[in-house]
């Protein structure tokens, strides 16, 4: 039966931790010059109608690395554009390809695709969850920090797709998040009460807060996204009145525990969700956070196409 990655509350607590083991020893060998190459002969196709720098490269080099080869689709390359359905599409593209991932607006295409289609479908962002990013995340915090379990996350900025993904993550693993969103900006309310349920299982703790002060208070880890994502351009004067005193800055900075990590899924917008001397700072990890999305999606690419 084919598996699909849609959000991250699609795994349970057991296969998020098989995905981390398994990203951390895929990460070992190759750091070590090993070839691992579990996808010799296998085609991943990518479908992105938004643009992107670390989902696709972190893909098409993961696809790469694990013996198989990749194939981009934009969205103007594909027939799909000029009026087939996304049925007829799913259809066709499972003919070929082994495994698909998708970047697009509307998380609806994605969960259509994935009815549809007969290999599987990986969510690599939509407008609501961006699954692929939360799980490198966690990996990250992880390395650093040697647990999950307990720890103090803080998410300070939109409830776009990053915040209702956290939601799930930190809810399966029982991290405690707290989100710190301007009052109309909070996360997708159906996840939120998805995570309070699966919170009172695994221990985790969920917040939602107007002050970003009281999100950062204690925090062992801060984490910012943009203010204005893709497709929200027109909003952007609009978002900068309302985000005044969500910036991730050194006078927040002091109020989280000190040996806090920084986060941030890129790309920064430097002086507006988070300033450079935080970013570039000494408690920065967001270079080692980007590179994880290459050896977390490696183990995703196994799991769900080996």
């Amino acid at each position: 039966m084919k598996k699909d990655l849609l959000r991250v509350g699609d795994l349970n607590r057991e296969e998020i931790e098989e995905l981390l083991d398994l990203s951390q020893k895929l990460k070992a060998r190759q750091k070590d010059g090993q070839k691992v190459t579990p996808l010799l002969g296998k085609t991943l196709g990518l479908i992105f109608e938004k643009s992107s720098t670390r989902t696709r490269v972190s893909f098409e080099v993961g696809m790469y690395q694990l013996g198989g080869q990749s194939l981009f689709l934009g969205s103007k390359d594909l027939q799909i554009g000029r009026g087939e359905t996304i049925p007829d599409t799913a259809r066709v593209l499972s003919r070929y390809l082994d495994g698909l991932v998708i970047r697009t607006f509307g998380h609806e295409i994605v969960e259509e695709m994935a009815r549809h289609a007969t290999i599987p479908i990986i969510n690599g962002l939509t407008d609501r969850h961006h699954p692929c990013q939360v799980l490198a995340d966690l990996l990250t915090i992880q390395e650093k920090k040697q647990r999950l379990q307990g720890l103090k996350v803080s998410y300070v900025g939109d409830g776009n797709n990053m915040a209702n993904s956290w939601l799930e993550g930190a809810a399966k693993l029982g991290l405690h998040l707290t989100l710190a969103c301007p009052p109309g900006y909070e996360p997708d309310r159906e996840t939120y009460q998805e995570a309070l349920k699966e919170a009172a299982k695994s221990g985790a703790k969920i917040v939602i807060t107007h002050d970003p002060r009281v999100a950062a208070e204690d925090a062992d880890v801060l984490y910012t996204d943009v203010w204005a994502s893709m497709g929200q351009e027109q909003e952007h004067k609009e978002r900068l009145s309302a985000f005044q005193g969500f910036q991730l800055n050194r006078p927040l900075l002091r109020l989280a525990k000190p040996e806090v990590l920084v986060m941030h899924c890129l790309p920064a917008h430097r002086g507006e969700e988070i300033t450079d001397e935080v970013l570039d700072g000494p408690h920065s990890i967001v270079w080692d956070q980007a590179e994880n999305r290459l050896h977390l999606q490696k183990a995703i690419l196994v799991k769900w196409m080996g």
